[in-house]
């Protein structure tokens, strides 16, 4: 394959770069932004006494972690990110549990 074949066929892929990058870094921040807040709730309502604010929160947190894995596995199918994925969701769901179970009593 020559040089103007790739060229070519990177042409037609319609796959804008600059964009994956920008969405990658906008992926980034939000995540880093997403976890200071939780951290931030989570220190502020354990002051508070407030335990129902934690298991509102929490399945947030995990679900997100268990997506970034997934698709992490998905690309390199690396047992630590499956792993990763799997006690992720259960923590997920078992804090949403927790969660509905606080909030009908």
């Amino acid at each position: 394959m020559n040089k103007s074949e790739i060229l070519q066929k990177s042409r037609q892929s319609n796959n804008d770069e600059g964009m994956e990058y920008a969405e990658y870094k906008g992926r980034k921040i939000g995540f880093i932004a997403f976890s200071i807040l939780f951290l931030f709730i989570i220190i502020f309502n354990l002051f508070l006494g407030d335990t129902r604010t934690f298991y509102a929160v929490a399945p947030l947190f995990w679900v997100f972690i268990a997506g970034e894995a997934y698709g992490k596995y998905c690309f390199t199918k690396g047992k630590v990110y499956i792993i990763t994925t799997i006690t992720s969701g259960i923590s997920s769901i078992l804090f949403t549990v927790k969660f509905i179970l606080i909030t009908l009593r």
